[in-house]
């Protein structure tokens, strides 16, 4: 697998969003995400989904440039319809607003809806710790196709539904946590059948109901929920939870819409931590609080013990040093949209 600097592939994917119509502004928005993703660790949500955003560009599944339109909205509250723009363009732009008024009145929250896919959703939460807030967000994907089955169940009913929140601290990295209410996310499955991997056995169940480690058995099959086969129904509530969150209260509905296009309902927070107590001496006590978890005594087998956030910490600073690894299914399909975009040369494509 090629290694490749994180600008370089910023570069790669502003190149490719604008060869297909994608303004400036918003190429770099996108590349910028999924470049964070892959430093972070979440190659899921990388540059493994630019070839994925861009046939969604070109069958008019997302649209360049659409509108970011307030549908109605108080003091603490907005209700935004992003008219199936980028995920990360309308989504970024509600969070950005809710923490504007978290500013003035303390605390404020926004549904969004008819929008693309979000990407890695820490990136909003994070938005909002950096203010000087606690912020949280979590979505669904609307009524697209499903690929999680509720408990003691075979068939996708729900989405993977992920839930972030991140909070002010004075640690180095961000303390936060971001994961699906699923076993794991669609993305890693995608990931592991482009890299010809197993996975492991938990994660999903075949179109007849049992366990497997092919992860290409997905079709057909589902995503088990947070739990796996023993404690799936934790998860299962979640999901439900998210469900109402970003897709009854946005009013998206549930259930599949047979057209099948991607629409990402998000319900997001943001907090103001000096409404409660004084910011500095918050970002201490949390800071405290982490090393306070890593001084416990680490299990047989464990290296030690991570606060929330860590393991993307550690990985951003190693792979903004060294570069990050592309699958060569990735960087094949990648090479082939420079062809195509007439920017192969410049990005350095053969």
């Amino acid at each position: 697998m090629p290694k490749v600097q994180a600008e370089q592939l910023r570069k790669i994917g502003r190149a490719l969003l604008l060869a297909n119509g994608v303004p400036e502004e918003e190429a770099v928005t996108v590349a910028r995400h999924v470049v964070n993703a892959n430093l972070a660790g979440h190659d899921s949500h990388g540059v493994i989904m630019l070839p994925n955003y861009i046939e969604r560009v070109r069958v008019g599944h997302i649209v360049p440039g659409a509108p970011f339109t307030i549908v109605q909205e108080s003091r603490t509250t907005t209700v935004v319809d992003g008219n199936w723009g980028f995920g990360y363009v309308i989504n970024e732009k509600a969070m950005a607003r809710t923490i504007e008024k978290a500013d003035s009145e303390n605390i404020a929250a926004c549904t969004v809806f008819r929008q693309g896919h979000v990407g890695r959703l820490a990136s909003y939460p994070l938005m909002a710790a950096k203010a000087g807030m606690i912020g949280m967000a979590w979505a669904d994907s609307g009524r697209s196709p499903k690929g999680v089955a509720p408990f003691g169940g075979r068939e996708a009913r729900l989405g993977t539904n992920p839930w972030a929140i991140a909070v002010p601290s004075d640690l180095d990295g961000p303390f936060c946590m971001d994961f699906a209410t699923s076993a794991v996310a669609m993305g890693k499955i995608k990931l592991a059948e482009a890299r010809g991997q197993e996975i492991p056995r938990g994660w999903v169940v075949d179109s007849e109901g049992d366990l497997t480690t092919d992860p290409a058995k997905i079709k057909g099959g589902a995503l088990l929920p947070l739990g796996g086969p023993g404690e799936g129904y934790k998860g299962t509530a979640l999901a439900a939870m998210g469900e109402v969150f970003c897709g009854i209260l946005t009013g998206l509905g549930f259930g599949v819409e047979p057209t099948g296009r991607h629409n990402d309902g998000c319900f997001l927070i943001a907090i103001k931590v000096e409404a409660f107590r004084p910011l500095l001496a918050f970002r201490k006590d949390v800071a405290d609080f982490a090393h306070y978890l890593k001084d416990t005594r680490p299990a047989k087998g464990s290296s030690g013990v991570l606060y929330p956030g860590e393991v993307e910490h550690r990985a951003e600073t190693q792979r903004a040093a060294e570069g990050i690894e592309i699958e060569d299914a990735t960087w094949a399909k990648l090479g082939a949209l420079a062809r195509e975009g007439g920017v192969a040369g410049e990005l350095g494509f053969g």
